[in-house]
């Protein structure tokens, strides 16, 4: 198999500082309120909408803020929720409905289903491309949008880092303007950010990509399973028999090898001729990564928030925030460069992990560490981080308050 050939140049991608998205979120929160208080973001409008369609005989629903009269406030800005493994688009409608409640003129939000129950099983390759066909069906309906973010959950954060890869696309419109003597400024701009101009995703403006409990660097080894305690015999275990998850186990304990290519993980942190994964996450201006410190054991610390071990943040050192109590730590450092690559003719001598963090670190991303102890919820931290049932994981409300508060429009 060919090498994969070093980038060209290098890509400056700078962090927000913490000040900065904390004046963000303030300024978020000024929205007027009601004088009753009951939807304290919705000063204009009486109830929300929840239009539902179906999918493969399954309801994933859309949800925006209709008027008095029942007319829809043409949104600019889709927000496109992606469900885990076994899960489904209900276990987004929490999240969803503060989305809406905070910007309900600019944000219609898509709760996807090509991907539940067991279809999560299928690999994630083919769940990323039924989800780029869903996006560009959802885009459809919605002829006012102009923006997109993503927000995925567990397996759903791996699901649309592939669907975006398909759906990446260079605004050629602009290319040509310029080539033909178009405005180019005073000639000062940050490559980085004239390419994020050029970039689309779906023919719309990629704009906030956000994962929580995501499994970034698989399930394989090095802890990654905190249910295996460490043991590597577990772990071995655990590979030998990933096919019980079909496809998709397979690709989370990285051992699939289709036609001889490295682990589909591994080819999702660089570009390929027809699959633009890096650029594709490149292109948007905002990375978030959340992650659970402490009793999810199913998605470890390090895999979720895309570090090595031993950049880890020192449990003494974490300190909780007044407004946002499960939040402990935010990492705005900036991480992105140029990176040296690897071939990957002989993948059998290449650390999979330290490859992978290495391709992913070409993106500058925010680093939210959460953590639930002294919470009765604890023990669910895997989706009391999403809120996926309100009335058993409600205590991961602030952190989706927090994501709601910083998210960019």
């Amino acid at each position: 198999m060919a090498s994969l050939e070093s980038e060209a140049g290098s890509v400056r991608t700078t962090a927000e500082s913490s000040n900065e998205i904390k004046q963000r979120a303030r300024k978020n929160r000024t929205k007027k309120k009601t004088k009753n208080g009951a939807f304290r973001y919705l000063p204009k409008f009486r109830c929300f909408s929840l239009k539902s369609e179906t999918t493969d005989g399954k309801g994933s629903f859309d949800m925006e803020v209709e008027d008095e009269a029942g007319r829809g406030m043409n949104p600019t800005h889709l927000v496109i929720m992606v469900n885990g493994l076994i899960g489904s688009a209900e276990d987004w409608r929490y999240a969803a409905t503060q989305f809406v409640k905070r910007y309900p003129e600019d944000v219609a939000v898509h709760c996807s289903e090509c991907n539940y129950s067991t279809l999560t099983f299928d690999g994630v390759d083919v769940m990323g491309e039924r989800l780029a066909e869903e996006v560009k069906s959802v885009i459809k309906r919605h002829q006012s949008v102009q923006k997109i973010s993503f927000v995925g959950h567990s397996l759903g954060g791996l699901i649309a880092r592939y669907a975006i890869g398909r759906l990446y696309e260079r605004d050629t419109t602009r290319e040509l303007s310029q080539e033909n003597g178009g405005c180019r400024g005073s000639g000062f701009e940050d490559p980085s950010l004239e390419q994020k101009a050029k970039s689309k995703i779906a023919g719309l403006e990629p704009v906030n990509f956000i994962t929580s409990a995501t499994p970034h660097l698989g399930s394989r080894g090095h802890k990654q399973v905190p249910v295996f305690c460490g043991f590597q015999i577990l772990e071995k275990a655990a590979a030998r028999t990933s096919w019980c998850l079909g496809r998709t186990g397979r690709h989370l304990f990285l051992t699939d090898r289709d036609k001889g290519k490295p682990p589909l993980l591994l080819q999702m942190v660089y570009d390929s001729e027809d699959l633009k994964f890096l650029s594709a996450l490149k292109s948007f201006r905002r990375h978030v990564a959340y992650a659970n410190v402490h009793y999810d054991h199913l998605v470890g610390w390090s895999t979720s928030s895309i570090r090595h071990k031993k950049e880890l943040p020192k449990l003494k050192h974490l300190s909780r925030d007044n407004k946002y109590p499960h939040i402990v730590n935010e990492d705005m450092i900036n991480t992105a460069g140029t990176q040296e690559e690897v071939a990957l003719e002989d993948d059998v001598n290449i650390d999979f992990e330290e490859e992978m963090i290495r391709g992913l670190n070409k993106v500058s991303w925010e680093r939210i560490d959460v953590s639930f102890s002294g919470s009765r919820q604890k023990y669910l931290a895997h989706s009391t981080i999403q809120v996926k049932t309100y009335c058993i994981h409600s205590d991961g409300a602030d952190v989706i308050q927090h994501m709601v508060d910083n998210f960019r429009i």
